[in-house]
This record gives structure tokens, C-alpha cells and sequence, in this order.
């Protein structure tokens, strides 16, 4: 440890934020990590610039714990029970940025690429002085970069400069942006760093003479005017000066911006008040002249520049700015969340933080509250995930695997047959998170699922996704189809127990031509199983007993069915076919128990004489509620072990209550025949549950019964 550096800020930290145990124990874990000679930084060197930056205790505190030397000695239940939760947090959220592997840098190959690290790195983040932390880390490191391998000074300035500054920038960290770009263009092109270099220091008392002198004359021309402003010079960066002079094709010696000065006031009116003595005073060069005041830029930056001859030719460059506008400046969002608790960011990182720049100028508990309600309304946006080799896709929140593979291109989404997500097999209907690593596992031929089209079984997110399962699927043999589309369409009638469906209304409603033409949509995906029975549910099937039906009304009874539009009558559902909200049903008067509710497909209610029909009575679904309705289902697998507990695994996730379930097992063909008594609220629900449970390995079918 560099004892005198150490003592140096033990005085700081007094001095500004009191010294206390939990600093003394985070600087003591801070040199048991200590490595000397090492390109690492020190925890102390960094935790000193982020005390420099204005922040808070428990900020200081998370930098000196955040040393990657710590990682072995310290863990996330040990910091919190020493240092207490928020602490925790913000030491987490470091070695969360920290564990992205290093080195992705060198996969970014395109402006977007860039745009996309940026975004995900302020995704994964809680808080936004962890962000803070992390960039002056990075200053430390590109400070000792000179022992760092070749290569590895030329990814780390790079990344710098395409990732670190442009994020430091966004959230109005102007001192860390020009560090940051200045040690990485010391490490790219050392050559023009030297130059630019010596150019300003040959110049350098010429110019402080000149500066100074300017300086004198403008705070007597203030002070005439009863101005109060602070006047100093002002740095300009290395980076600054070789990109106008690369811009602009200009030597040194014709910019504008090399003598130049800042002046502070207390208030806008000032600003424009000072900009008017300096323009009567000198001649201004008016294509030099911006209003950052009226117009901020994106990352919420004001100041007015203009830029003045005096009378000797010499230009220069004048800033005008409030203290606030000063501090937003060069520190940022860090400067106003001293000792508040950050809120989290979100992908729409522009808009998020332009509005937390907005917010930042009202109470600590409008902000709080203001930026809880952004984040909550960002959030659902896009994740950022990483392919093995370190490129970044995104895909919307929520997306799977699949949404990932087809991100990547068609044929890789076409051939998927599996995934591991950080180096692990997972299902494709897995929801992957911001930072994840995904590999993609492929067959030779393309072969995509039906199944992944079906929405209720969650293999695709995005909608672009399915549109290409969906072309895939329309490109293929019409033969092939057209059988799919006919299996596809009997196993529905089958599943939902459906009988007496009428094709031509059916081909007729989806507008096609001819049967085979219906049936090969259904086959290529264009009509889905959810639009057939959502038209078989809701539109009444020719039958015998049609001529009863009368004009039907909105129901109107809070009961679970009203009779003829009139609820609060005497009804009791059939135990032949168990009827279900969805299901088209009708009315049966009996002797001694009121009216018994039938399905219209019931087998006792087709088979009913001819002499029983005036017994038959219309009914309907009343108004939606909380009631549940016992359901039976069969299933037909292949033995295999840990069956019945996937079935109650995904019941108890649909929150479905099981009433009975019985099994018998045929040894010789290895299957297994399930019976299940269930209680749903509707139609729709019942085709969710046969859907995930027909996907199950070994599972062969699955129906309602009756």
C-alpha cells in the first residue's frame, strides 16, 4: 500500500464525510487486495476521483470494495452483513459490469454494435452510481496502461472510446468523458498525442500571458456593469483539438478554441447579460456562436459559446454558464444524487436519462418518485444478450431463444433445435435477460415446429419471429401441408370434443375457395388452431333443435347462465359433458331439478326424442365471474418416470385446481392412460392446459372427454 496516498485520503474522507468504522474496514479489505505493479488500479486511487466527483458515503465505500482482488475474499451476504444492503447493491452491480467478459470489444464491428453495449451495460445496472464507479475505474486502468501488452492497450482504448466515453457524455460526466478520451487517444495514436502536446506546451506562456490579460480586462468590464461572474481559463482537451483539426482540415494554429475562457454567474438572465458586454466589447465570429441555453443538447448540456477577435486578430473562445449548468457539466447526474438512491435504467437509455436531467432540478422526493415511474414505463423494452463469440443481439423483452436464433438469421432460427444459455441447456421457451450468453444448437436440415407458432405454449415473443415460422411453413410442398392442415384439424375436433362442425362454413368464413385450400393453410400456419375454434365456440352449428332458438340478448344475470336473458332461476350444470364458459350450450327443463345445462354437442342432447324437444330451452352465459367449472381430460403417454409430477408441476403453475386423477398403466405397450378432473373458468383456459400439457416428452394425445 502507498501509505502517503492512503493518509491523504483517510484526510479527505474526514474532511468531507467524516470518517467512521465502515470506511476504516473497507479501506482495510481495499489492501488486502492491493497488488503493487500491477496494470490493475488501485481501489484507493479509483474511490479517491469518485469522492472528487461529489458523491456520497456509501458510493466511496462500494469503490473501495470493488476491487476485483476482493471477489475470492468478500462475498455479496458478507458485504451486506458488515456494510449494510445498500452497500450490497451498489458493490453488485460493479462486478456485474465486471463479469461481462473482456475483450467483446473486439467484436463490435459496426456503429450499432457500439449502441448496443452501451444500451446493455445501462440495462444491467441498478443504480446509476454504479456506472459512476465503473468509469473511474476505467480512468485508473487507462492511466497504467503502459504495462499492459500491446494488444491489450489497443482493445482497452478502443472499447474506451467507442463504449466508456460516449456514456460518461449521456450522463453529462464531462470531466470523466475528456479523461477517458484523452488516455485512450494516448494509447491509439501516440504519435499525435505528443504532437498536439507539444504544440500546447510551446504556446503555453504566450498564451497564459495573453489569457490572463483578457481575463483582467473582462471582470472590470463585469464589475462596471454590476456583474458578479467568476472568470477563469479554460483546458482544452487533446482529443478536442485533434478532432476539429481533422474535421475541419485546419492546422493548429488556425483554431479557433486553443485561447479560451469560462465564465460562472448565478442565473440565466446573467448569462445573456455577460454575452451582450463581450459582444460589444470584441467583434464575434457569428457561424462560431451556439445557444446550448435555449436549446440543451441531448445529454442535457447548456452553456452559451461564442467566439471574439480582439484587437490584435486574436481569437477567442468564451463560454457563459450558471453553476448549475457548470456542475451538470463536469460531474453530472452524480453531483444531484448525492445520498439519494438511484433508480433503475432502462434500454431507452437517450430518453430515460434526458428525463432524469429534467426531474434532477426538483426535490429529492420528486425525483425519487418521478424516475420510479420512468423506469417502471421504459422497462419493458429490449434485452441485450451476448452469442459466444461476444456479439450482442437484441430482442424484445420477454424474448426466448428462438426470438435469438432467428435474430441471428433465418436459417439458424430454421435449424435451432435446442439452446444453452451461460453454458447451459435450457427449453426453448426459456425468457432470456439482459447480459446472457446464448448458444444456439442446430440440426443440418431446416425443420422449425408447428408448435412454436402456437402463443399459448411461448416459444416466440416477437411477432417478426413467428412471420418467418410462419413463411417457412407457407414455402413448403402443398401436399405436405394439406396433410398437416387435415391431422391439424381433426385433432382439434377431437381434443375439444367438438362433433357436429360445419366445413363449409368454416372454409367460407376463412374465405378460401375450395377444403384442400383450407386445409393447406392450416398445414403452412396461415389459420391457426386458436381462430378454428374460436369460430367453432362462437358461431352456432346447424342442428336440429335451431328452430327453438330465439333472439338472442346480451346477457344480462350476474349468475353463471341466465334462461332466455332471465338469471336467478333454478339450473345445475349436466354431468354428461360438463359445460365450460366458452362452450355453446342449451337448456334441458327436468321434472324435479329446474333446468340442466347441456353442451349443444352433447351426445344425450343430439340423441334426445323427438316428443322431448319442446323441454328444450335457449340459454346463455352470464356475466363474467369468479366461478369454476369441473372439467374432464384424458391423456395417452409412454411410461416414463417423473410423468404425473410434469403434470402437477404445470397445473400448479396455471393455478389450476385438481379435483382427481386416476391412472392406469398397460405394461406390455408401455403406455400410461390418465384421467384428470379439473376445475377451469373457460374455453380459452382449457386450451392452455391441453396445449402445455401435450407438450410433455412421451405424452401422445390429450383430450377433453364428452
Amino acid at each position: 500500500m502507498n501509505s502517503v496516498t492512503d493518509k491523504q485520503f483517510v484526510a479527505t474522507v474526514t474532511s468531507q464525510l467524516g470518517w467512521n468504522d465502515q470506511f476504516a474496514s473497507a479501506l482495510d479489505y481495499a489492501a488486502a487486495a492491493d497488488q503493487p505493479d500491477n496494470d490493475r488500479p488501485r481501489s484507493v486511487d479509483v474511490a479517491r476521483r469518485v469522492l472528487e466527483m461529489g458523491s456520497d458515503s456509501d458510493t466511496v465505500i462500494a469503490t473501495l470494495l470493488s476491487d476485483p482482488g476482493l471477489r475470492d475474499l468478500l462475498d455479496d451476504k458478507r458485504i451486506e452483513a458488515e456494510f449494510g444492503s445498500k452497500i450490497a447493491r451498489l458493490t453488485q452491480g460493479v462486478n456485474q459490469l465486471n463479469n461481462l467478459k473482456e475483450g467483446a470489444q473486439a467484436q463490435i464491428d459496426s456503429p450499432q454494435q457500439a449502441e448496443n453495449l452501451r444500451r446493455l451495460l445501462m440495462a444491467i445496472i441498478s443504480d446509476v452510481r454504479v456506472m459512476l464507479i465503473k468509469l473511474c475505474y476505467r480512468v485508473e486502468r487507462l492511466r497504467l496502461l503502459k504495462y499492459a501488452a500491446y494488444e491489450q492497450r489497443r482493445w482497452i482504448a478502443q472499447e474506451t472510446l467507442d463504449i466508456y466515453a460516449p456514456l460518461a457524455n449521456r450522463l453529462g460526466m464531462g470531466l470523466l468523458k475528456w479523461e477517458l478520451e484523452d488516455l485512450a487517444f494516448r494509447a491509439l495514436e501516440p504519435q499525435g498525442y505528443k504532437r498536439i502536446a507539444k504544440l500546447l506546451e510551446e504556446k503555453r506562456s504566450e498564451r497564459e500571458a495573453f489569457i490572463e490579460q483578457f481575463k483582467t480586462r473582462l471582470r472590470q468590464l463585469l464589475a462596471d456593469q454590476d456583474l458578479t461572474a467568476s472568470v477563469e481559463g479554460r483546458v482544452k482537451h487533446i482529443v478536442s483539438i485533434w478532432r476539429k483539426m481533422k474535421r475541419k482540415n485546419l492546422e493548429f494554429h488556425e483554431l479557433f478554441d486553443v485561447r479560451a475562457v469560462r465564465i460562472l454567474v448565478d442565473s440565466v438572465a446573467d448569462c445573456y447579460a455577460v454575452l451582450g458586454v463581450v459582444h460589444t466589447t470584441w467583434q464575434h465570429i457569428p457561424s462560431e456562436f451556439d445557444d446550448y441555453v435555449a436549446n440543451p443538447k441531448n445529454n442535457g448540456y447548456q452553456s452559451l459559446h461564442t467566439a471574439v477577435v480582439d484587437e490584435d486578430g486574436k481569437v477567442v473562445e468564451v463560454q457563459i454558464r450558471t453553476y448549475e449548468m457548470h456542475e451538470n457539466s463536469e460531474l453530472g447526474v452524480a453531483s444531484h444524487w448525492r445520498y439519494k438512491e438511484g433508480a433503475k435504467l432502462d434500454q431507452r437509455m437517450d430518453s430515460n436519462i434526458a428525463q432524469m436531467r429534467d426531474l434532477l432540478q426538483g426535490s429529492a422526493e420528486e425525483v425519487s418518485d418521478a424516475i420510479s415511474e420512468i423506469s417502471t414505463e421504459l422497462s419493458s423494452d429490449r434485452v441485450y444478450v451476448f452469442t459466444p463469440r461476444g456479439q450482442i443481439i437484441d430482442i424484445p423483452q420477454g424474448g426466448t431463444p428462438l426470438d435469438f436464433a432467428y435474430s441471428i438469421h433465418s436459417e439458424v432460427g430454421h435449424r435451432c433445435r435446442g439452446a444453452k444459455v451461460n453454458g447451459r441447456i435450457v427449453n426453448l421457451t426459456t425468457v432470456l435477460q439482459t447480459g446472457d450468453e446464448v448458444e444456439i444448437l442446430t440440426t443440418k436440415e431446416s425443420r422449425p415446429s408447428r408448435d412454436w407458432m402456437n402463443r399459448n405454449l411461448g416459444f416466440i415473443k416477437s411477432a417478426g419471429t413467428r412471420s418467418k415460422v410462419r413463411n417457412w411453413f407457407n414455402h413448403q410442398d402443398f401436399e405436405q401441408n394439406l396433410l398437416d392442415g387435415k391431422s391439424i384439424y381433426d385433432r382439434i375436433l377431437s381434443k375439444y370434443s367438438i362433433h357436429n362442425a360445419n366445413l363449409k362454413q368454416l372454409v367460407a368464413h376463412f374465405k378460401r375457395k375450395e377444403t384442400d385450400q383450407f386445409f393447406a393453410d392450416i398445414g403452412r400456419g396461415l389459420i391457426t388452431s386458436a381462430q378454428i375454434l374460436g369460430f367453432l365456440q362462437s358461431t352456432p352449428e346447424h342442428d336440429p333443435f335451431r328452430k327453438i332458438k330465439k333472439e338472442s340478448k346480451a346477457p344480462t344475470s350476474k349468475d353463471d347462465v341466465s334462461v332466455q336473458g332471465v338469471g336467478n332461476l333454478m339450473t345445475q350444470f349436466a354431468r354428461c359433458c360438463k359445460p365450460v364458459p366458452g362452450d355453446e350450450i342449451i337448456g334441458f327443463i327436468t321434472i324435479n331439478s329446474g333446468i340442466s345445462i347441456h353442451k349443444r354437442s352433447c351426445s344425450n342432447i343430439l340423441s334426445l326424442p323427438e316428443a322431448k324437444h319442446q323441454r328444450l330451452i335457449e340459454v346463455e352465459w352470464g356475466r363474467q365471474n369468479d366461478s369454476v367449472y369441473p372439467v374432464e381430460l384424458s391423456m395417452t403417454a409412454y411410461q416414463r418416470t417423473g410423468l404425473m409430477q410434469d403434470i402437477s408441476t404445470i397445473l400448479a403453475n396455471l393455478k389450476i385446481n385438481l379435483l382427481d386423477i386416476n391412472s392406469t398403466t398397460n405394461k406390455v405397450e408401455q403406455m400410461v392412460y390418465t384421467n384428470m378432473i379439473m376445475e377451469i373458468r373457460s374455453v380459452d383456459e382449457l386450451v392452455v392446459i391441453i396445449d402445455k400439457l401435450s407438450q410433455l416428452p412421451n405424452v401422445q394425445d390429450v383430450r377433453r372427454v364428452a
